[in-house]
């Protein structure tokens, strides 16, 4: 049985739309209750570097590009094993009902809070010990989470000159626009906005000359420079101020993002292309060459950002709360961000169900395994002549995509002997989500270092101090380094996953403890209850990753260390949400049953940022 695709865009678009309207609205009016009279910390603490108020849109633009990173193209794509229905229903439900309102709570939660980073305020608003517990568990999670990100476009960008061209211009652009609109032309975000698109379409279109001419063996760069040139952008983005690359990059990368999803969410419904994956395949009960797993609970871990990601919590919680210049943009930004990401996670999993099941499988597993599968390919061989790269064994889901986005692209009138420029476009565009998050989650990361370090020695916790910034980011940017190293998507990818989707669980224990301080009691199960499903699901799957997938891979040659590695860093991980979910069981008794708040003006803990 096909499917078309074109009513389950449209079904995603009301849903979403409605939600939108009445059930985020009636969170961001009766929980948070905005108010543009207090000034945000990007006035009060404001530094030039870090405290900077921002255009809600150029800040929609880096938010929405720092949240999405791999996780709502790969998650799907990968999800798409088990087929088109498990993946769609959870995206649509998952965002609408957890993923937004717990971007939007947290992001409020921190400028109500100085901008201060998750752990801190899990620190004021539960105890100290949830403060010390969620930092160790936070810099676990980044770690892994920066890991898998990484790990998706190395392998999209390894042995191809043309993607290499193409992302690496995107780099000094983004630094032309940040000193155009901030220090030049200031004020004129426009004519930035502009040029700088206009550069990035040329520096696809010459990347196929560039691809084609003697200078290709210098794009042409194995994994393991790949992934040294990432670490080193990722430590210089953490570390220059964030008007002069991280920001305009973003924006750049948003205005890419959102405008090539709409014309890919356009192209479906007018080409109305059939997916050819099944509804649901035989492999929801375990045995899946792609995800070492079952349907419930490896879908919800998979899929990860589309739906719900705790990475959000840490953009919401680190750069963006320090930018916004007044409450009522936070609506905007927290909530219809990631509306889109979830769309754009559906239209992914579509993208990649449009494949045939044996071109699906035939690039996303390597040859040896999909020999083992009894499936022939259909259209491989052609789409890998008109793309002009080999796309067998090209694992970790970028490039099915890719190739998913080039037929729906190409299937417009005139369009057909555009494959391999829609092909690479699609991975340019692939790679600008990550690469946005990465250095985003660098700096995050960073932040969260240098409070820690504060602790001990006062002069490490100041965002301004060069020697500490310089050394928090080499300490992160060396851990996730080592994990793409040695690691690979079916190793990578799960530990991604259930660290992001618990670090999500964390975030919403953090959250409902800061509505039930905030005197919204009544209002608590808007947190509460997706909260109770994400711990559940991924606790469950946090214990077969460890049983079924970590732990026998230390009786593969070679890979001992590292299945110890990834065992015991999901364990950690998992011990520190379950200390957070005990801790904070605890907080909401003592405030409901034995301090006995029900309406107050500030929360518990509250840094008043007037």
């Amino acid at each position: 049985m096909t499917v078309n695709a074109m009513p389950l865009v449209v079904v995603a678009l009301c849903v979403m739309a409605i939600f939108y309207r009445y059930y985020h609205g009636f969170i961001a009016a009766k929980v948070a209750v905005l108010n543009d009279s207090r000034k945000t910390p990007a006035h009060t603490m404001y530094d030039g570097q870090n405290y900077y108020p921002t255009n809600k849109w150029v800040l929609f633009g880096h938010h929405f590009a720092a949240i999405t990173g791999a996780g709502p193209l790969i998650g799907p794509v990968l999800a798409a094993q088990f087929g088109v229905l498990p993946g769609y229903l959870w995206i649509l439900i998952g965002v609408v009902l957890a993923g937004a309102v717990h971007d939007f709570i947290i992001f409020f939660a921190s400028v109500r809070h100085g901008g201060k980073s998750l752990a801190e305020i899990a620190r004021i608003q539960i105890s100290p010990l949830s403060g010390i517990i969620a930092s160790i568990a936070i810099l676990f999670i980044l770690v892994a989470a920066l890991a898998g990100l990484a790990l998706a476009v190395v392998n999209a960008l390894a042995e191809s000159p043309w993607g290499v061209f193409t992302i690496g211009c995107t780099i000094p652009i983004a630094f032309f626009m940040g000193f155009y609109m901030y220090r030049f032309r200031k004020g004129r975000i426009a004519e930035g906005t502009i040029i700088g698109v206009i550069l990035l379409i040329l520096a696809v279109f010459f990347g196929k000359d560039v691809a084609q001419s003697s200078l290709a063996p210098y794009f042409t760069l194995p994994k393991a420079k790949i992934t040294l040139f990432i670490l080193i952008y990722g430590f210089v983005a953490s570390i220059l101020p964030v008007w002069m690359l991280l920001c305009p990059r973003d924006y750049l990368s948003a205005f890419m993002k959102i405008g090539t999803i709409a014309f890919l969410a356009i192209g479906i419904i007018i080409v109305h292309p059939e997916l050819k994956m099944p509804l649901v395949t035989d492999f929801i009960h375990g045995g899946g060459p792609i995800i070492p797993g079952t349907l419930f609970p490896f879908t919800f871990i998979t899929i990860a950002c589309g739906a719900i990601s705790g990475f959000h919590a840490l953009v919401a919680s680190g750069t963006s709360p320090k930018m916004v210049s007044k409450e009522s943009d936070i609506k905007t930004i927290g909530f219809i961000a990631m509306l889109i990401e979830g769309f754009i996670g559906i239209l992914a999993l579509i993208a990649a169900c449009a494949l045939f099941p044996g071109d699906y499988f035939a690039i996303n597993v390597p040859p040896k395994v999909f020999e083992t599968l009894g499936l022939s390919t259909v259209n491989l061989q052609v789409l890998s002549a008109e793309v002009g790269e080999s796309l067998v064994g090209r694992t970790g889901g970028a490039v099915s995509l890719a190739v998913g986005m080039a037929q729906i692209f190409t299937s417009f009138p005139g369009m057909r002997h555009l494959m391999d420029y829609w092909y690479h476009f699609a991975i340019m565009f692939e790679a600008l989500f990550i690469l946005t998050t990465i250095d985003t989650g660098t700096r995050v990361a960073r932040f969260m270092i240098q409070e820690f370090g504060g602790k001990f020695y006062k002069p490490f916790e100041r965002v301004d101090h060069l020697p500490s910034a310089i050394i928090s980011t080499a300490i992160i940017t060396c851990g996730w380094g080592y994990f793409v190293f040695t690691g690979s998507i079916s190793t990578i990818w799960p530990m991604f996953g259930t660290s992001n989707q618990l670090l999500a669980g964390i975030a919403l224990c953090v959250g409902t403890t800061f509505i039930i301080n905030l005197g919204k009691v009544r209002y608590a199960w808007v947190t509460l209850v997706p909260m109770a499903f994400v711990m559940a699901t991924t606790l469950t799957a946090g214990w077969m990753n460890i049983t079924q997938n970590f732990l026998p891979m230390t009786k593969r040659e070679g890979l001992v260390i590292q299945g110890y590695v990834n065992s015991i860093l999901t364990g950690i991980i998992m011990v520190c949400a379950v200390i957070i979910l005990i801790d904070s069981f605890r907080a909401w008794y003592k405030a409901v049953f034995v301090e006995k708040i029900h309406e107050v003006s500030i929360p518990k803990g509250e840094v008043v940022s007037d």
